[in-house]
């Protein structure tokens, strides 16, 4: 089986690479910038092609049984690979937390099915470890309404993340409604949660989970939480006036620019000494409640392991259609993360 690392020479590209190398597997290396694909090949030993995501995809795509796309922001990227890969026959999984993303993958779910492919966007730590204590609150509590998930992690952001989130600024808040996705404030909603590791106080996000939880579980109802302190959470609300002003293409390249030039992204230390708690709460209309928390590794490694254990998955079962990761491997793929404790379920 061959397969593809797409935007290998990101800083969650590369270490998926470094990965693969050391544990002898051989992934082709892949991206638009021939110079650094050639010079990690060269350090890797691993094979590589340079291609931009508007010329020959296809072409670079056929005789591949699977790509990893690990470009951001996906918002730009994720379409036209999957559109390649739909064309193609082959397998599309990306590490995204991207809701638009997971929607229109979704929306593709009967052309996949017919390509033979599978769609299956956030194999990384969006949404693995969240998707799967949502997975294990619903096989618990059956008939649950409402689903509140959420983690606490103190790891820095990679360039790629820290420019999602800044062009995910002006759009908002978002949540599931009715089944719905629903269009909130920054910082809707507010609430003091252990998340594993003592009581925070914190806020909603617009996290891929309000798509991909809905998908995994059929739960109508659902946000997803951030510790922050009450002034962050004040300060977004107070910016909520000025989303629009955040929209402007001069003010995003001004920002990104200044993303390229000083966040690296965490060094091998601290994403080790940098775990990270996840936390769920599910709600019946009678106002029973159940709790589940599971502690995991740092955000990059567990998308590192979820990555690649969803990459042999794929290639081995061959399914076909849009999926979350929770619905091919079951809640209990977070568990057999290294690095994962086990999903532990309370009333509080």
């Amino acid at each position: 089986m061959s397969w593809m690392i797409y935007g290998a020479t990101g800083y969650t590209g590369t270490l998926i690479a470094e990965t693969c190398a050391r544990r002898g597997l051989a992934p082709t290396l892949a991206g638009r910038d021939a110079t650094k694909l050639r010079a990690l090949s060269e350090r890797l030993n691993l094979p590589y092609v340079a291609v931009s995501l508007d010329n020959q995809l296809n072409e670079a795509l056929s005789g591949f049984d699977l790509v990893l796309h690990c470009a951001g922001p996906f918002s730009a990227t994720a379409e036209p690979m999957m559109q390649a890969c739909l064309a193609t026959g082959t397998h599309y999984l990306d590490i995204t937390g991207e809701v638009d993303v997971f929607e229109r993958a979704a929306e593709l779910n009967d052309s996949a099915r017919q390509a033979g492919i599978v769609l299956m966007p956030g194999v990384g730590f969006d949404v693995i470890p969240t998707d799967c204590v949502a997975a294990r609150l619903k096989a618990e509590m059956p008939d649950a309404q409402s689903l509140s998930l959420g983690f606490d992690s103190r790891s820095g952001f990679s360039p790629g993340t820290a420019k999602t989130s800044v062009e995910a600024l002006p759009k908002g808040g978002l949540i599931r409604r009715g089944g719905q996705l629903t269009a909130v404030p920054l910082a809707y909603r507010q609430a003091d949660i252990d998340f594993g590791n003592g009581t925070k106080h914190a806020a909603t996000i617009p996290w891929g989970d309000v798509s991909t939880a809905w998908h995994s579980t059929g739960i109508p109802n659902i946000e997803v939480y951030l510790p922050m302190s009450p002034r962050k959470a004040k300060q977004l609300k107070k910016l909520n006036a000025l989303r629009w002003l955040l929209g402007w293409g001069w003010v995003q390249r001004a920002i990104k620019k200044r993303i390229e030039q000083q966040v690296a992204g965490p060094d091998e230390q601290q994403r080790q000494d940098s775990p990270t708690w996840v936390w769920g709460r599910a709600e019946n209309a009678s106002g029973e409640a159940l709790v589940a928390r599971v502690k995991v590794a740092n955000g990059y490694e567990v998308t590192v392991e979820g990555a690649l254990a969803m990459v042999e998955r794929v290639l081995s079962e061959k399914p076909c259609g849009f999926l979350t990761p929770s619905q091919l491997a079951g809640w209990q793929l977070v568990e057999q993360l290294p690095g994962s404790g086990t999903i532990t379920l309370s009333e509080q």
